[in-house]
């Protein structure tokens, strides 16, 4: 029979963020806590299961029900921008900053040779389609500044370019740190980032 405990912190260790350490220490402080942190967390995670869902417009998170989601359905954004990140996560931290008040697509990945995801993997024909509708006057590249974001950002501009000749494409300025992520970032930062983008 496995041991609860040992699976709590096995499944805990796969959140990202999370070493096997880190999770321990939830894990007992969970434990330790009893029904009163546990219950409610059990509440949360079903309730996330089954009531949250990526938007189909632009990927966000967003209740299901609520799809598009509340950044897609707002009529006082800017159509003429469409910012494009990794995940649903960077557009949390985004948000967060203020700085923004346009469109957003998240990629749900980025190209990496060396986990075997490519363009195909990436919702890069939802993009296209959005800039198919002609609305999109600039896409702004909110991706992380390493090697595999770098690529996605590059192989991105190349295929805008051609595709949608007309649409600007800019990046974010290299205010963010090296090898980090749009979500890890502070929002002083982020609105610097996106004040001085390329």
């Amino acid at each position: 029979m496995p041991d609860p405990f040992a699976t709590l912190v096995q499944e805990l260790a796969r959140l990202p963020g999370l070493g096997r350490r880190s999770a321990e220490r939830a894990a007992l402080s969970l434990v330790a806590r009893g029904a009163a942190a546990i219950n409610p967390l059990a509440e949360a995670l079903v309730a996330a299961r089954d009531g949250v869902a990526a938007c189909t417009r632009c990927g966000a998170i967003t209740p299901r029900g609520a799809d598009p989601c509340r950044l897609c359905t707002d009529p006082a954004r800017d159509d003429a921008q469409l910012l494009v990140v990794e995940d649903p996560g960077d557009i949390l931290a985004i948000e967060r900053s203020g700085a923004y008040r346009g469109r957003y697509h998240s990629l749900h990945g980025r190209i990496s040779p060396m986990s075997g995801t490519g363009p195909a993997d990436l919702t890069l024909g939802a993009l296209l389609a959005r800039l198919a509708e002609g609305s999109v006057r600039e896409v702004v590249l909110a991706l992380p500044t390493d090697v595999e974001g770098d690529a996605t950002a590059s192989w991105l501009a190349e295929t805008v370019a051609r595709r949608a000749p007309a649409v600007r494409v800019t990046r974010l300025a290299y205010g963010l740190p090296a090898d980090s992520g749009v979500r890890y970032s502070d929002p002083l930062t982020l609105r610097r980032a996106i004040a001085g983008r390329q």
